[in-house]
């Protein structure tokens, strides 16, 4: 893959971007394994489409509120307007042009970081499988959500796809992405994320994998391991919307799953019960916690944040008994700490799947057994 902004040093975020894709791959591969070692048997990797695959934009707002720029800023500070890039599809891409044009017809002032004035930070747009979008102002004030909302059945006839609008407020002068609060615009609530036959609703603030196709094969490949050992009760930990514990539900199989994030709870609860998936409990939580206070399952599955799961939940899983645990890592470093402080659950069976094209980033799957 090229890209101009890449080749123009405009942007470097994409640090192995030129270099041929089957070196890439051959490199995580080459990565992953001197990590967790000659254990598992590997699978061949999962290979992402080199462009077009991520589902989530995250544009810095810049510039005027006449002319303002979606995109990134350089190490000075200036906003690079990033419009073009290659790494969202073509459908993603059109509704930049109509969202910036919106920000200028609704008069919001883009944030000055230097001199701590205006108002938009940021633009969240995310794209469903099916081509339908949620858009999220991020906001320094409420002051211009009044014009939003006078604007909005303008932006909602130019973007007919678009489904799903808010506010995040973020007052405090951060370095990052969102705030806590959210204000809903639209009736409706979440947008559904169709992956393998299996609708996942996606709230506001709810977390889903940047690339869809690569999230896909990742819960077809857990699902098929989880139904090759059979558990008769499993655990979804750092569960988000749901995807992996609607993914191994079956009638006869008890499924917990436990996320700190109350949003993305509602999401998974409303997903299951749109499935009549009465085995499926989901609650907020801390997975630790909730670990360390209930008796384990047949099988864990864990899915964490690039810290891993962390020394105290890895002590619990490696003394319980669990006979099986599936690990979604998007850290192979982490994952290796973790692997290294439970040694009574051996890595059998691992894959590779490309979820970050043209990055050093990837997921790596993993089946623990009970030794």
């Amino acid at each position: 893959m090229r890209c101009a902004y890449f080749d123009a040093e405009r942007c470097r975020s994409c640090t192995w971007m030129g270099r041929p894709y089957g070196d890439q791959l051959a490199d995580k591969q080459a990565h992953v394994e001197a990590l967790l070692g000659a254990g598992p048997q590997w699978l061949e990797p999962f290979e992402s489409p080199e462009s077009g695959y991520r589902n989530k934009a995250k544009m810095v707002v810049t510039g005027t509120a006449a002319e303002p720029m979606l995109g990134i800023l350089d190490a000075a500070g200036h906003g690079v307007d990033l419009r073009e890039c290659g790494l969202y599809p073509p459908s993603l891409q059109a509704a930049f042009p109509v969202l910036a044009a919106f920000v200028a017809h609704a008069n919001i002032a883009p944030y000055d970081i230097a001199a701590r004035t205006g108002e938009l930070k940021n633009l969240l747009v995310t794209q469903s499988p099916d081509g339908e979008l949620m858009v999220r102002f991020v906001l320094r004030s409420q002051e211009p959500v009044t014009r939003i909302r006078k604007h909005l059945p303008a932006l909602l006839d130019a973007l007919p796809s678009l489904r799903v609008v808010s506010v995040n407020l973020l007052p405090d002068h951060k370095a990052v992405l969102e705030g806590e609060r959210e204000i809903l615009l639209t009736p409706a609530e979440t947008l559904r994320m169709r992956v393998n036959d299996i609708d996942l609703h996606l709230r506001p603030q709810s977390f889903f994998q940047t690339n869809t196709p690569v999230a896909a094969a990742l819960y077809r490949q857990a699902t098929q391991w989880v139904s090759g050992v059979a558990p008769s009760s499993v655990w979804d930990l750092y569960c988000g919307v749901g995807g992996f514990a609607l993914h191994v539900a079956a009638p006869d199989r008890d499924v917990v799953g436990i996320e700190t994030s109350v949003e993305a709870i509602a999401s998974a609860q409303l997903s299951a019960a749109e499935r009549h998936a009465d085995h499926v409990r989901f609650e907020a939580g801390d997975a630790t916690a909730f670990a360390l206070a209930h008796g384990a399952p047949d099988l864990v599955i864990v899915n964490p944040p690039r810290r891993g799961i962390g020394a105290r939940l890895a002590g619990y899983l490696d003394a319980s008994p669990a006979n099986h645990v599936v690990y979604s890592s998007c850290n192979a470093e982490s994952l290796a700490r973790d692997l290294d402080a439970m040694p009574s659950l051996r890595p059998v069976h691992a894959q590779l799947l490309d979820m970050f094209p043209q990055t050093t980033h990837y997921e790596v799957l993993t089946l623990l057994e009970r030794v």
